[in-house]
């Protein structure tokens, strides 16, 4: 897990591939299995942990809170949690989030009702420029206080709840929000109620689904979730499977990429994180899930991929729970497959490591390719497969691994050159990006 900051620089077209490969471990799964297995009675066993930079900070904030974690051998750890309740924090102590946005919410949900807590909240330039305005009006429900007042980015100062008491909540697109709700409520006196209005991510309630006794989950006509406050939670064995978000970067190569074929191992199916392959096949891609079982409530199986044409992208607002992560993957390929391409409901993008919409219009329009945002709509005006050999495109800093990554698979299909400022964040969800890329055949050069 490198800190050196480094910038990218590629102009080569790929070549047809016909592979095999294994990408990160989820990050989203890797992220709770930490903190839930922290706030259980026993150790807890986590296997295929993502081994980034979001869940090394998630490792680093935990051990300030006083929890035992061992490090058994590679991708593989012990939690030594202690129940709820249990973390402990030395006065005006500060947590780092760094760049990631699940731990910033989920950890804050934690804390909001573990007695005693004061705690000064921060992270990354990127981060700390992220509205957490509905985080902190959920909790302040629970009585956590923030200050200062009417401040909603970080940094903040936590001060956790005397007496907490369970909410009701209406859950829309974000499972950040629902989840730090549901990790809240668990430490609350009485009943947590969670009404999911929209579906989105369910990583949370799956886990929490092994330790009977703590969670009700009924899905009549929409979802409803209930926390039983202040029950014990058993320590799990949990192993993660593969992220579907980071299988996506790969799987646009290859469907663009004439002649190529993919096989994706081991790769999280859960419904709920699929929006991205459900799109696509609907849109023609030769897309296939095989070898599904079932582990930890957790669905996953291999992904098969090969090229062939697609027609334009048409995703109605309903995907933006179940693809939050892919739509910048999505919008390189809709530059680059002939047609009108449109994606509703993606407002909430710009609340992202980075404003999504606006950065990535910015990264087509480098290679002439239009694009209109209005009503919480984007279309894109796809020139289909062309080759821009000579076209340079720069992504600035933006600290958003998303963007680095879709500007590479750009760059790789069309030919054009490349320069990406501090590709180092791409660690913080998939360290092993560069060295999949290199073994389909990617060229790159690294600038120190």
């Amino acid at each position: 897990m490198s800190k050196k900051k480094f910038n990218l620089i590629a102009h080569n077209k790929i070549r047809p591939f016909k592979k095999k490969i294994f990408v990160d471990a989820d990050k989203s799964i890797s992220i709770r299995s930490f903190l839930i297995g922290a706030i259980s009675q026993g150790t807890s066993l986590v296997k295929n942990v993502l081994e980034s930079e979001d869940v090394l900070s998630t490792i680093n904030c935990l051990r300030k809170l006083g929890v035992k974690i061992k490090k058994k051998k590679s991708k593989i750890y012990l939690i030594h949690g202690n129940g709820l309740n249990s973390l402990i924090l030395k006065k005006n102590s500060s947590l780092n989030f760094g760049n990631s946005g699940t731990l910033a919410r989920l950890l804050t949900g934690i804390l909001s009702t573990t007695t005693n807590i004061k705690a000064n909240l921060v992270g990354d330039h990127s981060l700390n420029k992220r509205s957490m305005e509905k985080l902190i009006h959920l909790m302040e429900k629970f009585g956590a206080g923030f200050s200062p007042k009417n401040k909603f980015y970080f940094p903040l100062r936590l001060t956790s709840s005397e007496f907490p008491i369970g909410i009701k909540y209406n859950a829309g697109v974000s499972a950040q929000l629902k989840s730090a709700v549901m990790l809240a409520g668990l430490n609350a006196y009485g009943n947590t109620t969670i009404n999911e209005i929209q579906t989105s991510r369910d990583h949370t309630e799956n886990m929490l689904s092994s330790c009977p006794g703590v969670i009700k989950v009924s899905s009549k006509s929409k979802k409803t979730i209930t926390i039983l406050g202040k029950k014990i939670l058993k320590p799990t064995e949990i192993n993660v499977p593969n992220d579907p978000s980071s299988a996506a970067f790969f799987t646009a190569l290859t469907l663009l990429n004439g002649n190529s074929s993919l096989t994706i191992k081991n790769v999280g199916l859960n419904p709920t994180r699929t929006g991205f392959y459900q799109l696509l096949i609907k849109q023609g891609a030769k897309i296939k899930f095989k070898n599904k079982k079932k582990n930890n409530n957790e669905v996953k199986g291999d992904i098969i991929v090969k090229s062939c044409n697609l027609k334009p992208i048409k995703a109605e607002k309903s995907y933006y729970a179940i693809m939050t992560d892919e739509y910048p993957i999505l919008f390189v390929m809709a530059a680059l497959i002939k047609g009108v391409s449109t994606f509703k409901g993606i407002g909430d993008l710009a609340n992202k490591e980075s404003n999504r919409i606006t950065e990535m219009q910015n990264i087509l329009n480098q290679i002439n390719v239009k694009s209109k945002f209005t009503n919480g709509e984007l279309k894109i005006f796809g020139r289909g497969m062309v080759n821009v050999s000579g076209k340079v495109i720069n992504i600035p800093n933006r600290g958003d691994h998303r963007l680095c990554m879709s500007g590479k698979v750009l760059a790789l299909l069309t030919g054009a050159k490349i320069k990406i400022k501090n590709f180092e964040t791409v660690f913080t969800s998939s360290p092993s990006f560069l060295k999949i890329m290199k073994s389909l055949g990617a060229k790159f050069e690294i600038k120190r």
